[in-house]
């Protein structure tokens, strides 16, 4: 074995025999080797297997998508070995490359490759549906109850929402913004993305701290330890990038053109999904300021059905479900939370489609990681601007609103309470004190 193992090094130390050496190797003998998922015939999972897997996940993964990713790599690399933690950290930094849900995709791209695109389909709708229906049949209850009881929850899950809010600008600060030059920028968004309101201050300052990254800051030069083979050529994924840039090219068009609401919905809810980097805290603003000065959703409804989110395992990206259900126009109830639900999340399942196959090649440029630290300042920029409007102006009127927040972030941040038992507690406590 030793002589056979040197004469491989060997082998591969001359390019002529190199070619010879490699030619003959499957891709799941070089996949064992390296860690990898490789999606061949004897490796593929049906996609009931992986519904069944992902709506387990979906069901008991609380606390918001950095816990997302911790969930998965526990189930799929500890558990299962999919996949090695070097694969597993490529999977993470493509999906949080592209705008979108991060966790939910990188949730589609292991379906994707386990099991292709049905795959993929399988593991999206195990791990939303179950916090997708919860917040539905939330959003049905909150339109039946009395006025007084359903203020008074509303009013407690406002508040808890600023704490929730606080809590993720925290720890995406940490992260994101470690030295003077991104917390800088993320101040200056901040700013900006507060005296410029709706979605064109904000699409300005993330292209705006993509093209400072670009410039101005430094990333640390890391070479990619892995690939991740996926069973799906350029051709497809070509397609589907058009079919992403095409529908938010067309979408609005139509829109624009006629009153049909479940296509204003679809338009809506589909360019929130497509412009949005961060995740689902960070998609916040961008909803608020397509369906609340539209008339479709109140602002207390709004906020409330957000902190409501905070409650139930899985993406809070399925807060669009809510809002299409509670929609003050027809279609809505089910009917509408699948419209826009549906429309949140395709553009993110395009681009991870589209991504993952010409991902190796893009990934080596330092520049495209540079730019990438300034969307991230940016993004908690946004996060900041948010969290002063609407969030506090909508929930902060008192000192008892101020310490209730307060406790709230002290239990999320400092105690660690799950988000959704903080949640529950703080709207039972705001009930409380309206008797």
């Amino acid at each position: 074995m030793r002589i056979g193992h040197a004469g491989r090094a060997r082998a591969c130390a001359v390019g002529s025999i190199e070619i010879r050496y490699r030619e003959p190797l499957t891709a799941t003998a070089v996949a064992t080797h390296r860690g990898l998922p490789v999606a061949t015939a004897a490796d593929r999972i049906s996609p009931v297997r992986i519904l069944l897997i992902f709506l387990r996940l979906g069901l008991t993964s609380f606390g918001g998508p950095f816990a997302h990713l911790g969930y998965f790599r526990d189930e799929f690399v500890e558990r299962r070995r999919w996949l090695d933690d070097h694969a597993y950290a490529e999977l993470v930094a493509l999906c949080q490359l592209l705008p979108g849900p991060a966790s939910s995709q990188v949730g589609i791209a292991l379906g994707l490759l386990r099991g292709g695109i049905a795959g993929a389909v399988a593991a999206w709708l195990g791990f939303t549906l179950p916090s997708a229906v919860a917040l539905v049949l939330f959003g049905l209850v909150l339109n039946s109850m009395d006025g007084a009881a359903a203020g008074a929850w509303l009013h407690g899950l406002k508040v808890v929402t600023v704490a929730v809010i606080a809590q993720a600008l925290w720890g995406m600060g940490n992260k994101l913004c470690p030295d003077r030059a991104r917390a800088s920028l993320a101040v200056a968004a901040a700013v900006v993305a507060g005296s410029i309101p709706g979605t064109l201050g904000q699409i300005g300052v993330i292209v705006a701290g993509a093209i400072v990254g670009w410039a101005w800051l430094s990333a640390a030069a890391t070479a990619p330890h892995s690939t991740l083979p996926v069973a799906l050529g350029k051709r497809a994924a070509v397609l589907a990038l058009t079919a992403y840039v095409a529908l938010l090219i067309v979408l609005p068009a139509l829109a624009a053109q006629s009153d049909n609401y479940a296509l204003q919905l679809l338009d809506s809810f589909y360019r929130a999904g497509a412009l949005v980097f961060g995740g689902g805290h960070v998609v916040l603003p961008l909803l608020q300021a397509q369906v609340v000065p539209a008339g479709w959703v109140s602002n207390d409804a709004f906020l409330a059905g957000y902190g409501a989110a905070q409650a139930v395992p899985g993406p809070l990206f399925t807060f669009a479900a809510y809002l299409g259900a509670v929609s003050t126009r027809s279609p809505n109830g089910w009917v509408g939370a699948i419209i826009a639900l549906t429309a949140i999340f395709l553009p993110g399942f395009l681009l991870v489609l589209g991504a993952l196959p010409l991902w190796e090649g893009v990934r080596r440029h330092a520049r495209m990681q540079h730019a990438m630290q300034g969307v991230n300042a940016a993004v908690v920029g946004l996060l900041l601007a948010a969290l002063y409007h609407p969030v506090w102006t909508s929930a902060i009127f008192s000192a008892a609103d101020f310490a209730l927040a307060a406790i709230a972030f002290l239990f999320l941040v400092i105690w660690k309470v799950p988000p959704w038992l903080v949640v529950i507690l703080c709207a039972a406590l705001a009930g409380l004190g309206s008797l």
